[in-house]
C-alpha cells in the first residue's frame, strides 16, 4: 500500500474512526466516539438500516453546505436562510463492475441566480467530499 501524498503546511484537523462488521448486508457500523451507530442494510430491501450510498448523500450534502457558507462570507454575501441541499448517490452497475453516479440540487432563496452560481462553484472547488469525488464519480450540481 502506497503512503499518503503529504501537502505542504498540512494539519491534521479531525479523523472519524469508525468500525464495521457485517458489511452493507446485515451489517453495524458505529463511531470510536460513539455519535454513529447505524444498523446497514442493502438498498431497496425491507431490513432496517441505512446503507452506504445515504451516508455518502448525507456527508457530501452537509460538507457542501458547509462549503457554501465558506463562499458566502469570502464574498460578503449574507444568507438570509441556510441553503437547502437535496442529495442523490446512484449506485450503478455496468459489464465493469459497480461505479457511482452523485448529484446534488441546490437551493439558495434570496440569492441572486449569478451570484449563486458563483458560491455553488466556489464551494465545489473546496468541498473535500467534491474533491474526492472528482475525476472519480460522475458529478451533476444543480441550481434550483
Amino acid at each position: 500500500m502506497e503512503a499518503y501524498r503529504t501537502h505542504p503546511n498540512e494539519k491534521l484537523l479531525y479523523t472519524a474512526r469508525t468500525h464495521t462488521i457485517g458489511g452493507r448486508e446485515q451489517g453495524h457500523a458505529q463511531s470510536s466516539d460513539g455519535q454513529l451507530d447505524v444498523r446497514l442494510s442493502i438498498p431497496g430491501s425491507s431490513r432496517p438500516g441505512t446503507n452506504p450510498e445515504q451516508l455518502l448523500a448525507a456527508g457530501w450534502s452537509a460538507c457542501f453546505e458547509g462549503a457554501l457558507g465558506r463562499a458566502a462570507r469570502a464574498h460578503g454575501v449574507k444568507l438570509e436562510t441556510g441553503p437547502e441541499i437535496d442529495a442523490e448517490i446512484d449506485l450503478n452497475q455496468a459489464d465493469d463492475g459497480l461505479f457511482l453516479r452523485a448529484r446534488l440540487s441546490v437551493t439558495l432563496p434570496g440569492v441572486d441566480r449569478a451570484v449563486a452560481e458563483t458560491l455553488i462553484a466556489e464551494a465545489e472547488q473546496t468541498c473535500p467530499y467534491s474533491k474526492a469525488l472528482r475525476g472519480n464519480v460522475d458529478v451533476a450540481i444543480t441550481l434550483i
